[in-house]
């Protein structure tokens, strides 16, 4: 099963993994495939920047360095993955979160995200308690 992380679940699982209460289980399936979009490294970067984000080292090598850990895959955002988010409905304004609602459904995978506003669109969707 592929799972497309959300970058405050990618975040939890290296901060706080506890946060993830019983869905971690299905994450550290031997058959899971997890996801970690470059939307949500450039997400983590801008806030990072900003300083609305600390980290215990700059993103460009926090990122890659936590993706390879968890054993995760970058998946690169494609042009067909930036102009699907016209279709969706203007529930969520987010345009990260847009991004990975398109990439989820271009990929097949389960978006994995405490954020009851995705569970209103028709993407599968590991809701996690927040």
């Amino acid at each position: 099963m592929k799972y497309l992380l959300d970058t405050h679940v990618f975040l939890w699982l290296q901060s706080d993994p506890k946060r993830l209460g019983s869905s971690i289980s299905r994450l550290e399936r031997p058959d899971s495939e997890l996801l970690v979009s470059a939307a949500s490294g450039w997400e983590i970067a801008i806030k990072y920047e900003i300083g609305r984000l600390s980290l215990p080292e700059p993103p460009e090598r926090y990122v890659p360095s936590r993706v390879k850990a968890i054993g995760a895959l970058a998946l690169p955002v494609e042009l067909r993955h930036a102009l699907a988010v016209s279709t969706l409905p203007p529930i969520h304004r987010d345009p990260f979160d847009r991004i990975l609602l398109c990439q989820a459904k271009a990929t097949n995978a389960i978006l994995v995200t405490a954020d009851e506003t995705m569970d209103q669109y028709s993407i599968r969707t590991l809701l996690i308690p927040s």
